[in-house]
């Protein structure tokens, strides 16, 4: 999930914000002010139901950072990269590089963030306990007491045990331990999170035809999503499995062709195009050091009158997109960060140096390869 804005950084981590955060925040927002702070709290004006459910919504979705920051840290601290955290549509996602070492890490991991919105929703359930033995039945503690509801309820729906949720991965870690096999762990996780999809479109189907209306929709795309989740993390798992102990030189195109910066694309197309065997071309300088990366698609997007003006550097994956690898590099180590360059490909770099190239073909020639050695050895997991 790809962020529409940056907030800034949050122990090291950047954080993003996707643009469907504002569908959910604005109906979070309007339930609240139009319908239940009114209904349950009447006597208010209009304004004072407005700020309690602004109010109510932000401190929601700082709840949710404060979830996704927690896998962070504990990630972090067990030795994972996290390259980004992204709130979004159905809260919040940590961009984890890397899986964890051991079931330990991953219960770890997997835990912290239920635990932490359980807290908060403790936290503003005693606050509203005690506004309310100081104020009465208010707005306020109407207010406290939906923050220490939807919080705990945060909490109980991460844990189930299906993935992607929390309790997914707590349950990989827990099926992880008992069998040491880290793939059927997922795939069993996976499994479980396909089966609760199906559950929740079940459920909402049939609430939105007894009358629930948008509530009911909702939990049937929630399902939707699971679903598409769960499978993607076992095709995920399973593709792990097949690359496990592949190192990047094992699979990459090694001194591929590099072109100059200051080619033109037209130059590129009518001179160089048909000359080269690989889609990508990447950019060096300083005697081979990447400072770019050329698609044939990015070339096919400038018009052809633009091609005579236009640079490969200017069309080109630029430096702080690249995806770096080393040639000792686990390439399980490597799938999760080709995401950060739309392109999808790995330049492999020795002393800042390129001495080869990742694509998805050579992905995909590494699976089937992989796929075969299990076969042959019986199909055994780590």
């Amino acid at each position: 999930m790809r962020a529409s804005f940056r907030l800034g950084r949050i122990a090291g981590v950047p954080i993003g914000v996707n643009w469907s955060v504002l569908v959910i925040f604005v109906l979070i927002a309007w339930a609240l002010s139009a319908s239940l702070f009114p209904r349950s709290y009447p006597g208010h004006s209009t304004f004072a139901y407005v700020v309690a459910g602004l109010a109510a919504a932000v401190v929601f979705f700082l709840g949710l950072l404060a979830h996704e920051v927690a896998h962070a840290v504990i990630a972090k601290r067990n030795g994972i990269e996290v390259g980004s955290i992204t709130l979004w549509l159905f809260g919040g996602v940590s961009e984890l590089k890397g899986e964890a070492r051991d079931p330990g890490a991953e219960l770890r991991i997997a835990g912290i963030g239920p635990l932490v919105s359980l807290l908060i929703g403790i936290f503003f359930g005693v606050i509203a306990l005690l506004a309310s033995l100081a104020t009465g039945r208010g707005l306020l503690v109407g207010a406290l007491s939906w923050l220490a509801g939807i919080n705990v309820l945060l909490a109980i729906f991460n844990v189930l045990p299906a993935a992607p949720l929390d309790g997914g991965r707590l349950l990989r870690a827990v099926v992880w331990r008992a069998t040491g096999d880290r793939t059927k762990a997922s795939v069993v996780a996976a499994r479980a999170g396909w089966g609760l999809g199906i559950v929740l479109i079940a459920v909402g189907i049939w609430q939105f035809f007894r009358g629930a209306g948008v509530g009911g929709l909702w939990l049937a795309l929630i399902g939707w999503f699971l679903i598409g989740a769960a499978g993607a993390e076992e095709r995920q798992a399973r593709m792990g499995s097949a690359l496990r102990g592949v190192r990047v030189a094992d699979v990459m195109t090694p001194q591929p062709q590099t072109a100059s910066k200051d080619m033109t694309v037209a130059d590129f197309v009518d001179h160089h195009l048909f000359a080269y065997r690989h889609s990508a071309l990447p950019l060096t300088e300083d005697g081979g050091r990447p400072i770019g990366l050329v698609t044939l698609d990015r070339v096919r997007g400038i018009p052809a009158d633009q091609r005579g003006s236009t640079t490969l550097a200017e069309v080109s994956c630029r430096a702080g997109e690249l995806v770096l690898a080393s040639p000792d590099e686990q390439l399980t180590d490597l799938l999760p960060r080709l995401s950060e360059c739309a392109d999808g490909r790995a330049l492999v770099v020795t002393d800042q140096r390129l001495v080869g190239i990742v694509s998805p073909s050579d992905i995909s020639r590494a699976v089937q390869r992989g796929g075969m050695r299990q076969q042959m050895t019986g199909g055994r997991g780590s």
